[in-house]
C-alpha cells in the first residue's frame, strides 16, 4: 500500500513539475535580439513632405508621405500562448481599434500582408474594413478577406513583380520563401499544403492560416527606396538588380538556422540590394503585450526555433563588419522620418 502511495506521489510530483514548467515557459519572455544603442525615437514635428514609418511590432509597418498612407500586415490581436496551443483564434476587435488609434490611422490606401500566417494576415481584412483600404496579397490572403466578409471590391490579388501604385509609392511584390522551421513536424504544419483555396472563417486553429505566398516588397518613392523582408527566407538571385536605400530585415527565427544559412540570407537580401540602412523587424514576441516595450519570444518558443542569442550575435557582427551600414530599431507607434 505504501509503495502504491509512493508511486502516486511521484506521478503527482511529475505532473505538477511539468505544469509549473509549462507556465514558466509560456509566460517568461526572452530579451529582444537587437542592440539597445540601435533604438531611435520618433520625430516631432515631422518635416513637411517627409516619408515616414510607424512600427507596431512583428512586420506591421505604416508608411506615409503626408498624402498617402498604407500598411503591411496590420496585425494587432496577439492572442496568448495557451490560446495558440489549445484553442481557436480570431481577430480581436478591441486590439485592432486600439492599434489603429495608436498609429493615428483613420484611412489607408492599402493593407498588404507579407504572407498569410495569422501573425501577418489575420487582422488585415478588419483593418481594411475600418479604413477603406484595399487588401493586397496572395490568393490565400484574399480567401482570409473573403472569410471575414470583406467585399470583393476591396480585395486585389498581387502578381509576382507586377508593380502596384499607391499615390507616389510604387510597390513591387517579389515571390520569396518563408523562414524554414527547424523542427520537421512544425515545418510541415506551418509550411506544408501552403494555399488557402476556400474562404477561411474564424475562429480557427492557428495552423489553419496557411502561409500562401511569402512576399518581399520593393518600394520606391521619389524620395527614396526600401525593401521589406517580412520573413527570414530567400530565393537565390531573386533580388539581383534591385537597389534599396533601406532594408527592413525580418529576423524572426534566423538564429535557429545554420551559420551558412544566415550568411546566404544576408547575401541574398542585404548584399543584393546594397542599402545604407538596416532596420530589423519581426524580432519581438508574438504573444507579448501590444503596447509598451518590445519583448523577445516566450521561453516555449525558443525550444521550438531558438537561437535568440545567435540572431543577436549575427546582427552585432554584421554591424561591426560593415561600418558603412547604419542599424536602427524603431519605437512602437511613434512616427520616424525615413526621407525628408
Amino acid at each position: 500500500m505504501s509503495l502504491r502511495r509512493g508511486v502516486l506521489a511521484l506521478l503527482l510530483l511529475v505532473v505538477l513539475s511539468s505544469a509549473l514548467f509549462l507556465v514558466y515557459a509560456l509566460n517568461i519572455y526572452t530579451a529582444v535580439p537587437v542592440e539597445p544603442e540601435w533604438a531611435v525615437l520618433g520625430a516631432d514635428p515631422i518635416p513637411e513632405d517627409a516619408v515616414t514609418v510607424r512600427f507596431s511590432g512583428t512586420a506591421t509597418l505604416l508608411f506615409s508621405d503626408g498624402e498617402t498612407q498604407w500598411m503591411t500586415d496590420g496585425w494587432f490581436s496577439r492572442p496568448g500562448p495557451l490560446r495558440l496551443l489549445l484553442g481557436k483564434i480570431a481577430p480581436d476587435l478591441s486590439n485592432i481599434e486600439r492599434g489603429l488609434a495608436d498609429n493615428h490611422v483613420v484611412e489607408l490606401a492599402a493593407v498588404l500582408p507579407v504572407h498569410s500566417h495569422y501573425d501577418h494576415a489575420m487582422d488585415a481584412p478588419e483593418v481594411a474594413r475600418r479604413t477603406g483600404a484595399l487588401l493586397l496579397g496572395s490568393e490565400s490572403t484574399a480567401n482570409i478577406g473573403r472569410g471575414w466578409g470583406l467585399p470583393e471590391s476591396q480585395i486585389q490579388v498581387l502578381v509576382d513583380r507586377e508593380p502596384v501604385q499607391l499615390g507616389k509609392f510604387v510597390i513591387t511584390p517579389i515571390e520569396s520563401r518563408h523562414f524554414e522551421f527547424p523542427d520537421p513536424a512544425i515545418r510541415e504544419r506551418a509550411l506544408g499544403n501552403p494555399e488557402l483555396t476556400v474562404p477561411l472563417v474564424p475562429p480557427v486553429r492557428v495552423f489553419d492560416y496557411r502561409v500562401g505566398t511569402a512576399w518581399v516588397l520593393h518600394v520606391s518613392h521619389p524620395k527614396g527606396s526600401w525593401l521589406i523582408v517580412g520573413s527570414a527566407g530567400y530565393v537565390e538571385g531573386a533580388l539581383q538588380g534591385l537597389d534599396a536605400d533601406i532594408v527592413f530585415l525580418g529576423v524572426g527565427g534566423l538564429g535557429s538556422q545554420t551559420a551558412d544559412y544566415r550568411e546566404t540570407f544576408w547575401r541574398e537580401t542585404v548584399d543584393a540590394t546594397a542599402p545604407t540602412h538596416i532596420i530589423p523587424i519581426h524580432f519581438d514576441s508574438l504573444t507579448g503585450p501590444a503596447e509598451g516595450p518590445f519583448r523577445g519570444p516566450v521561453q516555449a518558443v525558443t525550444f521550438i526555433s531558438g537561437g535568440q542569442e545567435d540572431t543577436r550575435l549575427f546582427l552585432h557582427d554584421k554591424a561591426a563588419d560593415n561600418p558603412e551600414l547604419h542599424f536602427s530599431t524603431l519605437p512602437r507607434f511613434e512616427e520616424v522620418v525615413l526621407f525628408e
